[in-house]
């Protein structure tokens, strides 16, 4: 095979640095399917049409069926030469069914070829990404319920602030991870659309029928606008900007479960199958899953980066430039796919340490806000004035070196002489979790009602899907 599309208006072959350069078959070959299908979706219609022999049509159509299970089988030759995926099945085709294969290609060019083929890649992968976080969300959820009324320390500046519960800080990012899946449901609604039949930028004077190869192609409708259609990549850029966020969230998970599995905190533990080991400290356990979800966000984030650099001065229509389009983004989903299935593999796997996560919940006289709250609704103190009596006590058990339910009645009543024996119900770390009802708060009750509510949801969706 060593022909190309465009080679008749040539009289020489390219210089080996052109050659390399413009060489894409090394990453494009991920379209493979893509492009197999798009092709068996024109050749029916020109078939349909008339616009090509129906005999022909269906020797195409045995061909490229022939060339998909090549593929499959790892048998299929590539060659450099043949610069992309598209040309590779051509010539292929013409090579097995003779000059019927060079028919195909009537009414469409490389340009809208490649941007349908990208656009079901993409369609593809975000239907992975969204089962990939449909699992994780159901891991967090079980989780959730499993802890609901496990008391762990919440913080703010990373500094130990008020008592929550673990399932609580779980559903936190259920909750995350349901924007983001929302995000990629909106990118695919959007990019649904099929550029086929725009050719090279102006349409084709050819009676195609662009709305019957859409819909087997699974679109919505075709594009609107040829000139659009071929340099639009919108779409990726929109996928992509919804991963790096996706990507966000883990990496802020993954530096959760390096502290809490950190020998400082001792929360949780991962086992043998998400830790490695030292080569020289034979007592190491290191968290290399979560470091590696964090690290891959710069993958991510940097092909999001990338892409819109390419595009930012590129005039209509189709460019060279879009051949960078694809490399940084194959490398992207796959990596976010990675770390969405080792996120949700560390969370099945982690065991939890009730009794650490208490005693730190307990620490750094994290139930002051508490105290602040029982002075306005027994004493009926303002909450400023609350806040100041509150913060007399808590200068005094720092004082004393001594927890706020350590303090002695009549020491907090040096401060505040209303004070009485029932502020010890509320001091408590257990106490302090099991009174924040409000919507949204940690109390066990709500995340347990909550975790149901998304394990409902989850349960139904994959029926639904499935």
């Amino acid at each position: 095979m060593n022909s190309r599309m465009w080679g008749g208006r040539f009289s020489h072959g390219p210089d080996a640095v052109m050659e390399e350069i413009n060489a894409s078959i090394d990453f494009d070959k991920k379209l493979f399917p893509n492009d197999i299908a798009a092709s068996k979706a024109q050749a029916r219609m020109l078939g349909a049409r008339g616009i090509i022999a129906a005999d022909d049509a269906e020797k195409i159509l045995e061909g490229l069926d022939t060339i998909l299970r090549e593929f499959e089988a790892g048998k299929f030759t590539f060659s450099r030469s043949l610069e992309d995926v598209h040309t590779h099945v051509e010539a292929r085709l013409i090579e097995l069914v003779g000059p019927a294969g060079g028919r195909l290609h009537t009414a469409r060019s490389r340009n809208d070829q490649v941007a349908t083929d990208l656009r079901l890649w993409v369609r593809d992968a975000i239907d992975a990404i969204d089962a990939g976080l449909a699992g994780l969300q159901k891991a967090l959820a079980e989780k959730a319920l499993e802890h609901a009324a496990t008391v762990m320390p919440g913080f703010t500046h990373l500094q130990t602030a008020q008592p929550v519960t673990f399932g609580h800080h779980l559903l936190a990012y259920v909750e995350m991870i349901g924007r983001d899946r929302g995000r990629f449901a909106d990118a695919r609604k959007r990019l649904n659309e099929s550029p086929l039949g725009s050719a090279a930028l102006a349409g084709t004077s050819f009676p195609i029928d662009r709305d019957r190869t859409a819909a087997e192609l699974g679109f919505d409708r075709p594009t609107a606008n040829s000139l659009d259609a071929v340099s639009d990549r919108d779409f990726v850029v929109e996928t992509l900007a919804a991963a790096s966020l996706c990507s966000v969230h883990l990496s802020r998970f993954a530096e959760e479960i390096v502290i809490w599995s950190s020998a400082g905190f001792g929360f949780i533990r991962l086992s043998d199958r998400f830790t490695t080991g030292s080569s020289i400290m034979p007592q190491k356990r290191n968290p290399d899953a979560a470091e590696l979800v964090r690290a891959k966000t710069g993958r991510v984030v940097g092909a999001l980066n990338t892409l819109l650099i390419v595009l930012k001065g590129l005039p209509l229509a189709y460019q060279k430039d879009m051949q960078e389009d694809k490399e940084q983004a194959f490398d992207a989903i796959e990596a976010l796919e990675l770390a969405i299935a080792a996120t949700a593999g560390m969370v099945r796997d982690m065991s939890v340490d009730k009794a650490a996560m208490r005693k730190a919940a307990g620490a750094a006289l994290s139930t002051a806000t508490d105290l602040a709250d029982w002075l306005v609704q027994a004493l009926g103190l303002t909450f400023r004035q609350a806040h100041e009596v509150t913060g007399r006590i808590v200068r005094l058990a720092e004082a004393r070196k001594l927890p706020l339910h350590r303090l002695s009645l009549a020491e907090m009543q040096e401060v505040e002489p209303r004070i009485t024996e029932a502020v010890y119900g509320r001091l408590g770390v257990g106490p302090s979790v099991a009174s924040r009802v409000s919507y949204g708060g940690t109390a066990p009750g709500n995340v347990r009602r909550e975790a149901r509510r998304w394990l409902r949801r989850l349960d139904k969706e994959a029926a639904a899907a499935g």
